[in-house]
C-alpha cells in the first residue's frame, strides 16, 4: 500500500511538472514549427497577396538557382564561412576567461570584473555602432589623439575600411559576448567538488597544475557540447551586426548568408528564392550538428544526441 501510494504521489508530481512546461512548448511550437509551413513558398512562384494555390508551381527552380548563383552566392558563403570559422577561433576565449577569472581570490574584484564585462552583451548593435563611430570613424575619438600625438599623419576610418572587416567585426563580437559566454563555465567550475582541489593541494600541486587536471576536464563536458550548439549555427553567424554595419565600401565582404536572405527577400521582393536558400541553410546545419555529434561520440564517447 505505501509503495502503491508514493508511486501515486510520484506520477502526480510528474504531471504537474508536464504542466509547467506546457506553455513553453506551446511557445515553440507556435514559433518554430508552425512557420515550416512557409517553406512550401520556396516551390512557388510566390506573388504576395495571392493564395499560394493560384501561384505557378516551379518545383526545384529556385533550389538550382541557388547552386549555379556564381557571382553573388559564392561571395557570400565565403563571407559567411569566413565569419562561421572565426566565431569557431574564439569558441575557447570564454573558457580562459571564466578559469582566469575564478582564479581570482579577490571575489569583489572578481564580481566587478565579471559585471563589467557581462554588460556589454545587454547593448544592441546600434549603440554599438554609435560607439564604434564615435570611436573609429574619421574624426574620432582614436584618430583625434593620434593625430594629436603625432603617431599619424592622416586619419583612417576603420569603418569603412574593407580590409579590415574580419578582424575589427571579429573584435567587436569578443568584446560583446565574452563576459556572457563565460557565464555557463563558471557555474560548470562551481559544480566541481572542493575536495578535489584540497587533495591536489595536499600532494603538491600548484594552482596551474590544479587547472591544468581538475577545472579543464572539469568544464570539458560544457565546451564539447556548447561547441556542438555553434557548429549547428555555423551558418547562422547572426545578422544584426552586419546589417547595422554596413556601408557601399564594406558590404562586399560584410554580406553574410543571413544579410543577403534579407536583402533578397524584403528588398527585392523575392521570396520563393530567399526561402529556397533558407532551407537550405537549415538543412545543412542539420546535417553538421548529426555529424558534430557522431564524431563526438566516436572520440569522447559521449554527445548532445
Amino acid at each position: 500500500m505505501q509503495r502503491a501510494a508514493s508511486h501515486k504521489h510520484k506520477e502526480k508530481k510528474d504531471y504537474r511538472l508536464l504542466l509547467w512546461v506546457l506553455p513553453f512548448m506551446v511557445f515553440v511550437l507556435l514559433f518554430n514549427y508552425v512557420p515550416l509551413f512557409g517553406w512550401s513558398i520556396a516551390f512557388f512562384q510566390y506573388q504576395p497577396g495571392s493564395m499560394l494555390s493560384a501561384d505557378t508551381f516551379v518545383g526545384l527552380k529556385y533550389f538550382q538557382q541557388f547552386f549555379t548563383d556564381t557571382i553573388d552566392m559564392w561571395r557570400v558563403i565565403k563571407n559567411t564561412l569566413i565569419f562561421a570559422c572565426l566565431n569557431l577561433l574564439i569558441t575557447p576565449l570564454p573558457v580562459v576567461f571564466a578559469i582566469m577569472l575564478n582564479e581570482v581570490r579577490h571575489r569583489s574584484y572578481a564580481k566587478f570584473v565579471q559585471s563589467i564585462t557581462t554588460f556589454p552583451n545587454f547593448i544592441s548593435w546600434v549603440i554599438v555602432y554609435s560607439l564604434a563611430f564615435s570611436l573609429f570613424s574619421t574624426d574620432g575619438v582614436i584618430n583625434t589623439i593620434l593625430m594629436n600625438l603625432g603617431i599619424i599623419d592622416r586619419a583612417t576610418n576603420v569603418l569603412s575600411d574593407a580590409d579590415a572587416v574580419y578582424w575589427f567585426q571579429m573584435c567587436l563580437n569578443i568584446w560583446k559576448s565574452l563576459g556572457w559566454n563565460s557565464i555557463v563555465y563558471l557555474a560548470a567550475i562551481s559544480g566541481i567538488s572542493q575536495e578535489l582541489y584540497e587533495a591536489a593541494a595536499v600532494d603538491g600541486a600548484g594552482r596551474f597544475r590544479q587547472i591544468l587536471h581538475i577545472t579543464v576536464p572539469g568544464i570539458a563536458e560544457t565546451f564539447v557540447v556548447l561547441l556542438l550548439l555553434s557548429i549547428g549555427n555555423f551558418f547562422s553567424v547572426g545578422f544584426d551586426q552586419y546589417f547595422i554595419f554596413q556601408n557601399p565600401v564594406t558590404l562586399k565582404n560584410l554580406e553574410v548568408l543571413d544579410l543577403y536572405v534579407y536583402r533578397l527577400g524584403l528588398v527585392n521582393q523575392s521570396y520563393s528564392y530567399s526561402t529556397a536558400i533558407g532551407m537550405v541553410k537549415s538543412v545543412i546545419s542539420l546535417v553538421m550538428i548529426f555529424g558534430a555529434n557522431q564524431l563526438a561520440k566516436k572520440i569522447r564517447g559521449s554527445a548532445i544526441i
